[in-house]
């Protein structure tokens, strides 16, 4: 089969969801398949997660469980050790590293195709944004914003997570901390206390901030830390599969007492649960995820998503100290002022409105939840042309359990296909790296054996 034969496969966005796929189509050991990644960044494999450079900011899972390929669960942590030369970045496999090195291991999966000439055939890089996605009868065609135009037989959204507009008067947590010029001792008001808020307060203490930092959310939770445990090994029978909420809460706070009781830790049990949540999630009635989205759906965050110890370590410090302040409290309003906003907000549980002047305001509420917000022109392109549709739930794109799109019309597309965080109305734990790497593997099978049958 020549070059020009072979099915092309093209990947919209090049964090770590697409790398991961790029990488699967690409070493399946009968694929022939040609694929085109396209990222709008210079860099591939970094995405929102791992381009920071701030070396504070470190994975919330251990190095041990970050390989990004299934069947070889130690590929990060050899990695790792091979890329030491000298005093080791991580002593064992339990550490969390930063994030920027997560980054380069990414980046480093495709390496070999790109320097390879022969491998090189069979993989494009382009940089750009995608802004329109078009599918026909007999193959899908892409447009970039620079007006280049291509034509394949599949196209794969990997757009990871999609960030919100920022706000009026609010500073772009994700944007370089050196464009934001935020006054040593000025009064910095975070809305959100979430995992972006604890990555922001780090680079306001590691750029020397000295001023208050107050940290501000509907119900001021803290994520968790992480602690040296081993995940309970739970019984497949076991799980109530298909149970409401109410059941279903109730049998995981029995199941951590009966654990606690015989010396365990609760994340044990959090992390024994792992390889369930995504079918707990497809079988729990739609009533009780709306529930469970709208009541306990942060309380499950806090557990879930961990900080590092070394990271609790320094938001603990900054807390005990009285610089940074956690409040359970809803912001009514933000008058702009000469020195910055006068906000009015009121605490949980409290009538009365209270005020606060700060000098700056910064939004860490988190990534788009209701993907009909999207600024994401390549999603919005297929809003628009009926090739995609909201969930019932408005917190992702429709996919089937094969990651293929439905059309606006209930039909699971053939051409169209999404994987990562994009898909989490359907997969719902598919933000980390354990779980994403697992759904690229299989829709990788999936493309490839498709590919075969033609």
């Amino acid at each position: 089969m020549t070059s020009s034969s072979r099915r092309h496969v093209i990947i919209i966005g090049g964090g770590a969801s697409g790398v991961l796929l790029t990488y699967q189509l690409l070493h399946r050991p009968t694929s022939d398949l040609r694929v085109t990644l396209i990222e709008q960044r210079p860099d591939i494999g970094r995405g929102i997660a791992y381009h920071t450079g701030n070396p504070d900011h470190l994975l919330n899972v251990r190095a041990s469980n970050m390989s990004a390929l299934p069947d070889k669960p130690d590929h990060f942590w050899r990695w790792l050790s091979s890329r030491d030369a000298g005093a080791p970045l991580c002593l064992d496999p339990y550490c969390f590293v930063p994030r920027r090195i997560y980054g380069d291991y990414i980046a480093s999966l495709l390496e070999q195709q790109t320097a390879n000439p022969m491998d090189a055939r069979r993989l494009s890089i382009l940089q750009g944004t995608c802004v329109d996605i078009n599918e026909g009868p007999a193959c899908v065609s892409v447009t970039l914003d620079d007006g280049r135009s291509l034509v394949a037989d599949t196209v794969v959204l990997a757009t990871g997570h999609d960030t919100k507009a920022n706000r009026p008067a609010h500073v772009d947590p994700w944007a370089p901390r050196s464009s934001a010029l935020i006054d040593t001792d000025a009064t910095v008001l975070i809305q959100g206390t979430g995992l972006t808020m604890v990555d922001y307060v780090l680079s306001l203490l590691r750029d020397g901030h000295l001023g208050p930092i107050v940290a501000m959310s509907r119900r001021g939770l803290l994520a968790k830390p992480h602690r040296h445990v081993d995940a309970l090994q739970i019984d497949e029978t076991d799980v109530p599969f298909g149970a409401g909420i109410n059941n279903l809460l109730r049998w995981l706070r029995d199941l951590i007492d009966r654990n606690a009781a015989q010396g365990g830790d609760w994340r044990s049990v959090i992390d024994g649960l792992r390889p369930y949540t995504q079918r707990l999630w497809h079988e729990l009635p739609r009533a009780s995820k709306h529930r469970f989205l709208e009541h306990t759906r942060a309380w499950w965050d806090v557990h879930r998503h961990r900080m590092a110890p070394e990271v609790e370590a320094r938001i603990t410090q900054a807390l005990d100290s009285g610089q940074l302040t956690l409040m359970a409290a809803k912001v009514a309003s933000i008058e702009p002022n000469s020195t910055g906003a006068r906000v009015t907000y009121r605490r949980r549980g409290h009538a009365n409105p209270l005020e606060m002047q700060v000098n700056t305001l910064v939004d860490c509420t988190g990534i788009v939840k209701d993907p009909r917000a999207t600024l994401n022109p390549a999603v919005r392109s297929l809003f628009d042309r009926g090739l995609a549709r909201v969930d019932p739930l408005c917190i992702g794109i429709e996919t089937d359990r094969n990651c293929a799109i439905i059309e606006r019309d209930g039909t699971p597309s053939c051409r169209l296909f999404a994987v990562g965080p994009i898909t989490r109305a359907t997969f719902w734990e598919i933000v980390a790296i354990p779980d994403i790497r697992n759904q690229c593997a299989a829709l990788a099978a999936l493309l490839v054996n498709t590919a075969r049958e033609y």
